[in-house]
């Protein structure tokens, strides 16, 4: 099977799953009471769309959560944390997501540029870091939180429930990584980004190349047989996983 059967048969697939939940959502609108506790999400951005693969949304960032042993956070608030708050704030330390959009954006000059950006786990020791007022680090960094939630709340995105216990080698962390190095472009270009994709303003080659907002898999191989899994969790079915 060719890379692009196998990517055809992934979007049939997203498709399904797409009309099982009642349809793409909005991030900034979705309602979070809908989540399932585990699972994985799928993101689409409204200017990326398939090209060889077809001519729908293209999926632009694959993600799950609480893969570590002992790890106890949701899917809900994993999606929260993408999203930010309901004023439009948001915290780009706990979302590896919004950073990476964020640093976009700056490299557009949509937003300024941020030197706190990405510095640190919290704002408290970025500041102390950098020697500047809490307050003062807050004031430069809203605005680019703004401006994140913004374009990310315009994102749709679906999610599978898959509910086992976080482990490394669980099915979440095996259908994350899977469809990732399947869609990514690392080492060959299939459903290109198009010119006016933001995650190309990205000084993170990782992102640039593969066409995704995702670094981590982008460079694996993935097994094809990862899309059986994903069948059966979508259709419900008690047969077995390969």
């Amino acid at each position: 099977m060719s890379r692009l059967t196998d990517v055809q048969r992934l979007y049939v697939l997203l498709a399904q799953q797409t009309e099982k939940i009642g349809g793409a959502v909005p991030l900034a609108n979705l309602d979070m009471r809908m989540l399932p506790q585990r699972g994985v999400y799928f993101f689409f951005e409204l200017s990326e769309h398939g090209q060889e693969s077809g001519t729908g949304l293209r999926v632009v960032r694959v993600g799950t959560h609480a893969l570590g042993h002992g790890t106890n956070s949701t899917l809900k608030q994993r999606l929260k944390q993408h999203r930010g708050s309901r004023s439009g704030n948001g915290n780009h330390r706990g979302s590896i997501f919004r950073l990476l959009v964020g640093e976009a954006l700056m490299n557009t000059g949509r937003c300024d540029q941020c030197q706190s950006w990405g510095v640190r786990g919290h704002a408290n020791a970025a500041a102390m870091l950098l020697g500047q007022p809490l307050d003062a680090l807050q004031a430069v960094e809203t605005p680019i939180e703004h401006a994140v939630s913004l374009h990310l709340g315009a994102m749709k995105v679906i999610w599978i429930e898959i509910g086992d216990e976080p482990a490394p080698t669980s099915m979440r962390g095996r259908i994350e990584r899977n469809t990732i190095a399947l869609l990514s472009n690392m080492n060959a270009s299939l459903d290109a980004s198009s010119l006016s994709w933001l995650g190309l303003h990205s000084h993170r080659h990782l992102v640039r190349n593969s066409g995704l907002w995702n670094q981590n898999h982008v460079e694996d191989e993935y097994d094809p047989k990862f899309l059986n899994d994903l069948e059966h969790l979508i259709e419900g079915s008690n047969a077995k996983l390969y």
